[in-house]
């Protein structure tokens, strides 16, 4: 009789050690990936219930959406080098330079669309080929080489553009990028989320987004696995410029020209959303889903901010913080991700 009473309490015992072993449900990583989505969605309340005669409107909505294609393609090169353990400062000069070549060449030279199209991307792959020659060749850090590469683009754009404005493209630009409209969208948003596509397709289910993150993890360790270290951050550097020249293009159908100076004001706010975005939806990773929510939260706050007539300034403010704290939990989500593994 005692030898059963053990037995009973032993498969008790069992029972509930293996309950306790199993995993409980948590909702902590499900509130981390969708955090920055439920703050997005914070923000358009808050600025709705402020601003209900203009905020919550159909035009507003499709202002926000339409307007920040440029920034979102831009954050999105952005994320292919950083993935790569690698910094482009280079990105919004690169995009200035396929701007004002299209401009320049259709307007001042009269080439047909195309062509200049063709010869704005040639320039920009220049660029990020002259960039890996300087990380991945010649050892330099990539935030010193791409910030002196930048600013040396800048000059060739201000050059070639006299340092002022080229309006007058090509129409059948500006109709690509603005001047057609589904659901009261403009297509170059609707670029842009192809763009989106694409990218976490590759970064999530294809081998060079596995080699790519693995590379930024550990670069040596990469290296004795028998990867393509070097070849695999050249090629991130050469695909950030590509994107660049996307960018640039859509930019300059959007200003139906181009300006030597104003695609500087896009740095901050694209290296803002990359680092934001890599808190979101994959938290831990650059990833592309989290790059577009992330871009969206910024100019929803910024968009409701100038609607509440604060000075301009505080957009840079905003922007400004937003990069530090990004930055900030970034890093923070990274090593609790890497600590749980």
């Amino acid at each position: 009789m005692s030898v059963t009473i053990d037995k009973t309490t032993s498969a008790k015992k069992t029972t509930t050690e293996s309950d306790s072993a199993r995993p409980r449900r948590s909702f902590g990583p499900l509130f981390e990936k969708y955090a920055l989505v439920l703050a997005l969605v914070a923000v358009v309340v808050v600025f709705s219930a402020l601003r209900p005669e203009t905020y919550p409107t159909a035009n507003n909505l499709q202002n926000i959406l339409g307007s920040q294609a440029v920034l979102l393609v831009l954050a999105l090169g952005l994320i292919v080098p950083l993935t790569a353990g690698e910094f482009d400062l280079s990105t919004v000069s690169t995009m200035s330079l396929a701007a004002m070549t299209i401009a320049v060449l259709n307007v001042q030279q009269g080439w047909s669309l195309l062509p200049a199209i063709a010869v704005a991307v040639l320039a920009c792959l220049v660029v990020g080929l002259v960039n890996a020659l300087l990380v991945v060749r010649l050892q330099i850090d990539s935030f010193i080489a791409t910030l002196g590469s930048g600013t040396v683009v800048l000059g060739v754009v201000q050059w070639i553009s006299g340092s002022t404005s080229v309006t007058g493209i090509d129409s059948a630009l500006v109709d690509a990028t603005i001047g057609t409209r589904i659901f009261g969208v403009s297509l170059q948003f609707y670029y842009a989320l192809a763009l989106v596509l694409i990218m976490a397709v590759v970064f999530q289910y294809t081998p060079i987004g596995r080699r790519l993150l693995f590379v930024g993890r550990g670069a040596q360790v990469a290296r004795l696995s028998g990867l393509h270290v070097d070849r695999i951050r050249a090629g991130a550097l050469v695909t950030s410029a590509l994107v660049a020249a996307v960018a640039g293009i859509v930019y300059a159908g959007m200003l139906g020209g181009a300006d030597p100076s104003s695609g500087q004001s896009f740095m901050l706010p694209a290296f803002a959303a990359a680092f934001l975005g890599a808190t979101a939806i994959v938290p831990g990773r650059f990833n592309a889903f989290g790059t577009l929510v992330a871009v969206y939260f910024l100019v929803a706050g910024v968009v409701g901010l100038q609607m509440l007539g604060v000075a301009s300034f505080v957009q840079q403010l905003f922007y400004g913080g937003a990069l530090v704290v990004a930055v900030a939990l970034s890093g923070a989500v990274r090593r609790r991700t890497a600590s749980r593994r």
